[in-house]
């Protein structure tokens, strides 16, 4: 066999093995309670007052979790700490105490809902440590990663819902992606959120925090 033909059937055989080693894939969203794409100046005058909750959220398209098939399938964790959340690529910023809700597909059967719930349990790690509540609701999931135009809508519980950053965004024409997703994500896009809410009752208070530049789509991969 000649070297090129050689290492393009290596290069086929290493992407297939990639491409099954990934147990489940599909769309993410997130939108937190602070500018992610902004100016140096403006983050660091809402660290560790404000980004301390957020929500995010997982539609299975492929694959499964456990053994147990879950395409078609959503899943959102929402998440209130005493501290901003999330790193951004340098200094990690360190909540001492997280709270955590799992909203997960009403379609879902028992045993889906225990697989989603842990695949939300190992996908975002540092949230669920301490989960109050596991609870089933609608969702209804829309992602164009592409275009950063997505939606949430987990019953009368959580929504998010974006459209692409514009020049008009930019404020101090500073602004870069300041603060990176709270999981592993690909693609991720940053976005501005026109809407992200949680009204539940599992963490002690509801919140509204519209208009502002603090979401990203992706997709996802495990």
């Amino acid at each position: 066999m000649h070297l090129p033909s050689a290492l393009t059937a290596c290069g086929v055989i290493l992407c297939g093995s990639l491409l099954s080693a990934a147990e489940i894939r599909g769309q993410y969203i997130e939108s937190r309670t602070c500018d992610i794409y902004t100016g140096p100046c403006f983050a660091n005058a809402e660290m560790t007052l404000a980004g301390k909750e957020a929500v995010l959220a997982w539609k299975v398209e492929e694959g499964g979790w456990e053994g147990t098939d879950l395409a078609g399938l959503s899943v959102a964790l929402v998440v209130k700490a005493d501290g901003t959340l999330g790193t951004d690529g340098v200094f990690e910023q360190t909540a001492s105490e997280t709270s955590s809700v799992i909203l997960v597909d009403e379609q879902a059967t028992t045993e889906q809902e225990a697989a989603l719930v842990a695949f939300v349990k190992e996908a975002a790690a540092d949230y669920t440590g301490n989960v109050q509540q596991v609870e089933r609701t609608p969702i209804q999931m829309e992602n164009d990663y592409t275009a950063a135009r997505g939606s949430l809508k987990a019953g009368r519980l959580a929504a998010i819902e974006t459209r692409p950053l514009g020049k008009g965004d930019c404020v101090c024409t500073n602004e870069a992606v300041f603060y990176e997703p709270l999981t592993d994500v690909q693609q991720a896009t940053p976005a501005y959120s026109l809407k992200q809410s949680y009204r539940g009752k599992g963490l002690g208070g509801t919140w509204d925090y519209n208009n502002t530049r603090s979401a990203f789509l992706a997709t996802f991969r495990r």
